[in-house]
């Protein structure tokens, strides 16, 4: 399903369409390599389609986890369109879904049900709290899981805790389940057993609590919401420059003489008994950041991060999201490619994993069942028959525009 020299062969199909966490693992799929296929509703597709119209009349959550996959847009409460999704299914390596508890078994495509047909098949079921327990049939969303998880209490100022800004719970989870799918690939290329996979939100985001949650159980007690500031770690947190501020992160000793001694000008600070190891520079944290702070003041921002690299500090300026389109290391490295979103052209980028000798393919955004007809005739149609599953709206098929600028 993700090799390269292969292509339109490997193929993951997945339902209903909504729901960003198991997007996200099929969007990873896609650029590895797989053919994805995704499974819609006729009426409005998938509900991230329509949170805004920020991307030339598409939602922006929709590009971003949709790129370069087939929308394959059916009725399942239709027998007809039950049997085309089915027929895909037997003919993919994997099939991942996030249905309701015992949709995908009304639907007869519970793991069982398609194993039982097709051993070597991959399932991956993705839920908010998993099968079993008091909280099975609870609907789940980025911000209920990371509430639930935990996330949300360390998270924040010491005055309110807040969610994090982007959908950390829909990311976890996406990642955790696009790993175990390779993983079984894997496993299946060199036994010939496929697999029946579940990853739940809640358990893939209490998984990165990570310090947070072990400082809990050994202690009795969580790290408090630090703002910018570690609760274990100091000096870490936003120091104000001549002209703006920069951020600072001192994870040991040596990092902190080397801080003192060839950046702030301040040696005597080096062996101050308040400051000379970490554990008594958390113990006088507050002494700690008003004298690196009173020091930082002196230069302009850019001085200051240019000496910090110098010494070999860890900093990083504040930037904004604009800062981040033009970002100078993206840039360099050539990280921007363009594709295509219902006959517009935008800039996207590569994934982060990089591959020596293949460019990850950019496929276009795909419009709401842009890919219906051919579909439904691999599922064993025929064109007239397609027809007919269109016309009775069992079915939607999108005429997409040429895009803009392109013959």
């Amino acid at each position: 399903v993700l090799a390269y020299d292969l292509p339109g062969h490997g193929r993951s199909l997945g339902y209903p369409g909504a729901g960003p966490a198991h997007v996200a693992a099929k969007a990873v799929l896609a650029d590895l390599g797989a053919r994805v296929i995704k499974v819609e509703r006729v009426e409005g597709g998938d509900l991230a389609r329509g949170y805004d119209h920020v991307v030339h009349g598409t939602g922006a959550h929709f590009v971003w986890l949709n790129r370069g996959k087939e929308s394959l847009a059916v009725d399942l409460k239709s027998d007809e369109g039950r049997a085309v999704v089915k027929h895909l299914v037997l003919a993919a390596d994997v099939f991942v879904q996030n249905l309701a508890p015992g949709a995908a078994t009304r639907l007869g495509l519970s793991a069982a049900e398609l194993r039982a047909e097709k051993p070597e098949l991959v399932v991956a079921n993705l839920s908010g709290y998993g099968s079993g327990g008091p909280l099975e049939d609870r609907k789940a969303y980025d911000m209920l899981i990371q509430a639930e998880s935990g996330l949300i209490s360390i998270t924040g100022t010491t005055e309110d805790p807040v969610k994090t800004g982007i959908p950390t719970a829909d990311i976890a989870s996406g990642m955790y389940l696009s790993q175990a799918v390779v993983a079984a690939l894997l496993r299946r290329f060199r036994t010939a057993e496929g697999a029946t996979i579940e990853v739940s939100m809640l358990e893939a985001t209490v998984e990165w609590m990570g310090h947070a949650l072990y400082t809990q159980i050994h202690t009795g007690s969580q790290p408090a919401r630090m703002g910018l500031s570690h609760s274990a770690i100091a000096p870490y947190d936003r120091f104000p420059t001549r002209d703006g501020e920069i951020l600072i992160g001192v994870q040991n000793d040596t990092g902190w003489r080397a801080l003192v001694t060839h950046v702030l000008d301040a040696p005597e600070l080096a062996d101050d008994p308040r400051f000379a190891t970490n554990v008594a520079r958390v113990a006088h944290r507050a002494e700690c950041d008003t004298e690196v702070g009173a020091r930082t003041r002196r230069w302009s921002t850019q001085q200051l991060d240019t000496s910090l690299a110098a010494a070999g500090i860890p900093a990083a300026h504040i930037k904004t999201l604009a800062d981040v389109v033009d970002h100078e290391q993206l840039r360099a490295r050539e990280r921007w490619r363009s594709i295509d979103v219902d006959g517009a052209i935008i800039e996207a980028l590569l994934p982060p994993a990089t591959f020596g000798d293949v460019e990850a393919p950019m496929g276009a955004v795909p419009a709401l069942g842009q890919h219906t007809r051919a579909l439904l005739v691999e599922s064993g149609l025929d064109d007239a028959e397609a027809d007919a599953a269109l016309d009775r709206g069992v079915a939607y098929q999108h005429e997409r525009r040429s895009p803009v600028g392109v013959t």
